[in-house]
């Protein structure tokens, strides 16, 4: 059985939300909707004789009220002892009160939950060790659709729920099943969370909430910032409480910065001086005498030797995003019932989050020639520093980027719940929902242009400290921090669209026996019919090598703005190294963006984006895909003695089927073209093609909870579950899509596979709960799922568009015959656009790929697949939930440990695909409180180990994190509370790597944001 803990409730104890039953594999929607209202109509004629039937002894249940820290968690304790399986809650303190201003935020206080964190607020969950994708979330037990565009860069796919879009103060629970049930929905190999909003009925009157608050963020790059949130939410009930109405909602600004160090990294092969040259790519030191880019002057201290695992800087840059963002939640509950028997119930819930983030950076860029280099002893070699000479001055670059979306999901459901006789109940849902995310500028959802000095002889990263210290050289006669000296290079305009529209409709039942060993007995049938859209499109200018001249560009104080690195990562270690740049400068996006395409730059043709303003691409790679799922279960419910003491057990099972149907517009590449050194691209024609590919699998999802109250205070319970994951929507994807640009033996691409089956996980769970007190308890659990059916990334080689490259061939082999050995590639690249001139584009410049004697480009092209790798994860589970008398003290403290065979082997060569399982990872909590009186307060520290993050050839990881938050509150006068709230108040800061700690991937440094507000409830 599911329990529904609400605000003030009297909250029931029978299933609120209930599951699904079969229908056949030909069935559809349209039919279980005809089902659907044929029962509706029976169940309005036979209410209609009930009413007439109906006497005035109508039953009165009494209203719990929740308030404050103690309550809230008594509440919470009672989900955990009274549920089947294992399953931990969150209740609000008081109407319009959630524990955090964060739904994320406050689940990763629960044991075995982490949380995930996006421009420094939760954004996703890890429960046990599973990511997000693993995790399934409802609302009020329906299957929501989720979308978010991410970085903007790529197609989105992913089916991960953004709590950052939904505010807490309208939420009245939230739930996470950790084990599987035949009643609950499945897809969450992790969990389960359903968050519960308020129902007016369930506690009946008048009563509300109002909210508002100044967000004070220490994060803001030009000082700290002052937001205001407000929030309201308000429930009442007429006609003697036959009728209800419930309105809550938010709204939020916020100001952040998110300041990050990073580098991209190429993964040099096995061995050092020893590797043949066969083993050699970009990427390879320049010391390795086999290597083509050999070079007797570099000078490696301590090379990696046969065997060790190494990786080079591809790129090291400096980031500044300054975040704008608006939040606006919103949820109209009206619930009737005309009998006590019958309860109709429609509500709307609407969210939007718009965020726009502006980034400045600086950066270098490594050719892999000439460099030097120091290393840390093997088998996986660690970089101190890479330094590289170009004999030709390079560019320190000046980006900027923006990237502005805005994410909108709205739902309207509709649900009866009807007692038809003393033992059955019945319930129908239905909703529609639909969530929607675009870019809300003229550009794209996440756009860069950039400028540059080219006067830099020397550039050097060092890694040695946890900030990576980037410092360069000026060649000759330069000073790459003369404003009069840049002009404007590259850049990328990309458009990114998501939807996923959900229509879900249910019926569910169950019936109580008397006198018999079978308490109840509950069924179901469910369709959910999800249709979503992924869409990317690209608008590229590889002109790296400069647009126009340095006079083209405004030098003065008005078009740049200083910024000092120093403040940007103060507190990161490393920040105080002298070789440090003091600062950069930048420039405004839209003015540089109006300048470069305006055609006005000298040599810059038509300017970037046509020249007509227009710089939003069209979609080249758009994608369909309609799952349609049919569910059912059913479940018996024994209600028994064992050993003298009561027992219970919970068996069923549900099955689900799943037909997936993949579109994909692929888009047609009509040739390539050489504008970088080392850096090809290619040309779109008007052409493309859609390609349709179909799947399906269907699965028997056995459950069995025991559980049995060995005394009046110790609960033991035993679980075991079949469970699935279903595949992102970007495995499903069909359709071959290449990455651009692509270089000399690196060209690839992707293509989904709609006929993947989902991750399947048999679960185990054993625990042992001690309720000593109403809201102490002590807890130990044991868990392991033995998943299978992974989900890896495999490779083909193929050629595809008959596609030629035009850096091999016969041209390049004519350029380096005359030019002889000591040709540079620019030298050979001035050759062939002098003596092929058919072979160029006359409008660009660019030299053409030509088929007539260039050979075909080989692609290695990632496509996903089952494989036939399992693994086995097991952990444990302690808790302590602990009151001291009637002090108004308390704490929380839990701790989890997560094991498992699926973790990477960091000492095997990066040609060699692993199978891993991101997230796992051990995690802790510890939480100290009072609430006496008016005052309540609370310090909580949250931390998570380091963990494996993704990545199946080039693993990256993110390094152990803690945070310090807290809040405090006092009641003025009754009703009237002020609070503050603090989050990371320490400044923790947030470090990634891949194989080695010093090949850092990002560092941010951390800051706290602070809350400070008043609450009215009456």
């Amino acid at each position: 059985m599911l329990v529904r803990i609400q605000t003030d409730p009297a909250y029931c104890d029978r299933a609120c939300i209930m599951g699904s039953i079969s229908l056949s594999k030909n069935s559809n929607l349209w039919a279980l909707k005809l089902l659907a209202s044929a029962s509706m109509v029976a169940m309005v004629g036979w209410s209609g004789a009930a009413i007439a039937q109906e006497d005035d002894d109508t039953a009165v249940l009494d209203t719990v009220v929740v308030k404050g820290i103690r309550a809230s968690l008594e509440k919470s304790a009672d989900v955990k002892r009274n549920s089947d399986g294992v399953v931990d809650a969150i209740v609000a303190e008081d109407i319009g009160k959630f524990p955090d201003t964060n739904l994320a935020e406050s689940l990763q206080r629960i044991t075995g939950v982490s949380i995930d964190r996006a421009n420094g607020e939760g954004s996703t969950v890890t429960v046990r060790g599973f990511g997000a994708d693993f995790n399934l979330v409802t609302l009020n037990g329906r299957q929501m659709p989720t979308s978010s565009l991410g970085d903007g860069a790529s197609a989105p796919s992913s089916r991960s729920y953004d709590f950052a879009n939904i505010a807490s103060e309208g939420i009245s629970g939230v739930e996470v099943y950790k084990t599987g049930q035949a009643d609950v929905p499945s897809g969450g190999i992790g969990s389960t969370i359903n968050i519960l909003t308020t129902r007016p009925l369930d506690a009946p009157g008048q009563k509300g909430s109002v909210g508002a608050k100044m967000v004070m963020d220490t994060s803001r790059n030009d000082g700290t910032s002052y937001t205001p949130e407000f929030s309201g939410i308000y429930s009442n009930t007429f006609m003697d409480d036959k009728f209800g109405v419930s309105l809550s909602a938010s709204y939020q600004k916020r100001e952040a910065s998110v300041n990050s160090a990073s580098s991209t990294w190429r993964d040099g092969y096995l061995g050092g001086n020893g590797t043949s040259v066969e083993q050699c790519n970009w990427g390879s030191l320049a010391s390795n005498t086999n290597c083509w880019n050999y070079n007797p002057g570099a000078s490696v201290a301590n090379p990696p030797g046969d065997g060790d695992v190494y990786a080079v800087p591809q790129e090291g840059s400096y980031s500044l995003t300054d975040i704008d963002r608006e939040r606006t939640n919103a949820q109209l509950t009206l619930q009737y019932r005309p009998i006590s028997t019958l309860t109709a119930t429609l509500d709307y819930t609407y969210s939007e989050n718009t965020i726009e983030a502006r980034t400045a950076g600086m950066g270098v860029w490594f050719d892999h020639n000439f460099n030097n280099s120091a290393w840390t002893d093997g088998p996986v070699a660690g970089i101190e520093f890479y330094s590289e000479t170009f004999g030709n001055p390079t560019d320190l670059s000046y980006s900027g980027a923006l990237t502005a979306n805005q994410s909108v999901n709205d739902s309207l459901g509709l649900n009866f719940e009807w007692e038809a006789t003393d033992a059955l109940t019945l319930e129908f849902d239905y909703h529609n929902s639909t969530a929607e995310s675009k870019p809300t500028n003229p550009y794209g959802s996440s756009v860069s242009v950039g400028s540059a000095v080219y006067g830099v002889e020397t550039q050097t990263i060092d890694y040695s400290q946890d900030l990576p210290i980037i410092s360069y050289v000026n060649a000759a006669g330069t000073d790459v921090e003369d404003l009069t000296q840049r002009i404007a290079t590259g850049s990328a305009f990309r458009n990114a669209y998501f939807k996923n529209d959900i229509e879900q409709a249910q019926i569910d039942g169950s019936y109580d026996f008397d006198n018999s060993l079978i308490d109840s007995l509950d069924f179901g049938v469910s369709m959910i019919d999800s249709k979503v859209r992924s869409a990317f499109g690209v608008l590229q200018n590889d002109t790296w090598g400069g647009i126009g001249t340095a006079a083209d560009i405004p030098d003065g104080a008005d078009f740049w703005t200083y910024h000092s690195l120093t403040d940007a990562f103060d507190g990161v270690d490393g920040v105080n190294d002298p070789n440090l740049p003091a600062g950069f400068y930048s420039f405004p996006f839209e003015q540089m963006v109006a300048l470069m395409d305006s055609g006005n730059l000298a040599g810059a043709g038509a300017g970037i984006c046509g020249g007509d303003g227009n710089c939003l691409a069209d979609f080249t790679t758009d994608r369909r895909i309609q799952e349609e799922t049919v569910s059912a279960y059913i479940q018996a419910n024994f209600d028994f003695d064992m050993f003298g003491r009561p027992a219970y057990i919970v068996t069923g099972v549900r099955y689900e089927e799943t037909d997936i149907t993949s579109s994909a517009l692929v888009p047609i590449p009509v040739n390539t073209t050489w504008p970088g050194l080392n850096e090809f691209s290619y040309l779109y024609g008007p052409d493309s093609d859609f390609t349709t590919v179909e799947g399906s699998y269907d699965y028997w999802l056995p459950a069995f909870d025991f559980r049995i109250d060995a005394t009046d205070d110790i609960v033991l319970r035993a679980s075991y579950s079949q469970t699935i994951t279903r595949p992102t929507y970007a495995n499903l994807q069909g359709g071959l899509t290449i990455d651009s640009p692509f270089r000399t033996g690196d060209a690839t691409g992707s293509s989904g596979n709609p006929s993947l089956l989902p991750y399947e996980s048999e679960n185990i769970d054993l625990s042992a709960e001690w309720y000593y007190d109403d809201a102490s308890y002590f807890s130990v659990g044991y868990f392991t799922k033995d998943v299978s059916n992974f989900i890896g990334q495999g490779t083909i080689r193929q050629t595809a568009f008959d596609l030629v490259h035009p850096g091999l061939g016969d041209r390049v082999a004519a350029a380096e015959a005359a030019l002889g050995a000591g040709a540079t590639v620019q030298d050979i690249k001035d050759y062939i656009i002098a003596n092929y001139p058919s072979t160029v584009d006359p409008t660009t410049g660019l030299i053409l790929g030509d088929p007539g004697s260039d050979p075909l480009v080989e692609f290695e092209v990632r496509v996903p697949s089952n494989s036939d790798q399992a693994a086995t994860i097991n952990g444990w589970e302690i808790a302590l939930q602990h009151t001291f008398g009637e002090t108004g003290f308390g704490t929380i403290l839990n701790y989890t440990i997560v094991e498992g065979d699926a973790t990477y082997d960091n000492t095997q060569a990066y040609t060699v695909t692993q199978f891993a399982l991101p997230g796992l990872s051990n995690s802790a909590n510890a939480v100290l409180f009072y609430d006496k009186g008016p005052l309540q307060g609370r310090i909580a520290y949250n931390w998570r180990d380091e963990f494996y993050a993704g990545g199946d050839i080039n693993p990256f990881y993110t390094e152990a994190y803690g945070q310090f938050d807290f809040s405090a509150s006092y009641e003025i006068r009754e009703g009237l509370t002020a609070f503050i709230e603090g989050i990371n108040i320490t400044g923790e800061q947030r470090r990634g790597h891949r194989r080695h700690p010093n090949t850092v991937t990002f560092v941010s440094p951390g800051d706290a944001r602070y809350n400070l507000g008043l609450r009215y409830n009456f």
